[in-house]
């Protein structure tokens, strides 16, 4: 390690030291879910203030990160020291993505794995928006690297992290709904496991309740799905029946039409 690359990784433990005392307080407070937010804005000023001395002599080595040695001890570190050294090492990250030096696409694979992980030891500490933090990151250099899937995979986990972290209210209550239905429409394919729960349902109530044939509640379960039917279609039907075919016709056009939008942005990365 250079001697340069020393000084800068010694500014980076002393702030996460004071950093992890910040957090420590926080939770002695019972006040870590409101305390939050403002620590991540300590973060970034933090962040902003090994920056203004990260300024390096020379090119970097070609085939290693400048900070490669903080990332080994958060993935090495024992779990009581394990939080000083995943905080250590994000800061670090942060200093190395929006520093001066180019990271080339193989230092940006392998520092957004660093931050995935990161992303997962925060959500396993009980710090969500630090998880969100860190996954967005990830799926911020995974796009630099053309990694679709693991971008993906890091937006849904920012996600899900926030809203970890966001309190009661109709708002968290959408967000649960959208995360069942499709993964904050980063799974549209769950989609298609809805609409068989909704034809078994539909189904099993045509058959059970209203005393019709297996085959004839298979076909128009099927139908309606797809395709509404008509008066002359279901004529004979108690009216619940129809009520019950009216709701699964809206909710299968809804269902089919997100799932589409979903799976062409998906697919064409609109």
């Amino acid at each position: 390690m250079s001697a340069f690359v020393g000084s800068i990784s010694t500014a980076i433990v002393r702030r996460a030291d004071r950093y992890v005392e910040m957090l420590d307080e926080a939770r002695l407070d019972g006040r870590m879910r409101v305390a939050e937010p403002g620590l991540l804005d300590r973060f970034e000023r933090y962040a902003a203030d090994v920056l203004d001395r990260y300024i390096p002599p020379g090119p970097r080595n070609r085939d290693s990160l400048v900070f490669a040695d903080l990332y080994n001890q958060a993935a090495l570190a024992p779990a009581e020291d394990g939080e000083h050294s995943t905080i250590a090492a994000l800061l670090a990250a942060e200093v190395e993505v929006r520093g001066p030096l180019r990271l080339t696409p193989a230092q940006t694979l392998r520092l957004a794995e660093i931050l995935e992980r990161l992303g997962h030891r925060f959500a396993r500490a009980d710090l969500p928006l630090h998880a969100a933090f860190s996954f967005d990151r990830a799926g911020g250099l995974f796009l630099q690297v053309e990694n679709h899937l693991a971008r993906d995979r890091c937006l849904l986990a920012a996600h899900r992290a926030r809203h970890r972290a966001r309190g009661r209210g109709v708002r968290k209550i959408l967000e649960t709904i959208s995360n069942l239905l499709c993964g904050y429409g980063y799974q549209p394919y769950r989609l298609l496991a809805w609409a068989f729960v909704q034809l078994t349902a539909l189904i099993l109530i045509l058959t059970i309740f209203f005393g019709v044939s297996l085959i004839t509640s298979v076909h128009m379960a099927l139908t309606n799905y797809l395709n509404p039917l008509g008066f002359g279609d279901v004529d004979g039907l108690p009216d619940g029946a129809w009520a019950l075919l009216i709701v699964e016709s809206y909710a299968g056009a809804v269902s089919l039409s997100v799932f589409f939008a979903l799976l062409v942005r998906r697919w064409f990365r609109l």
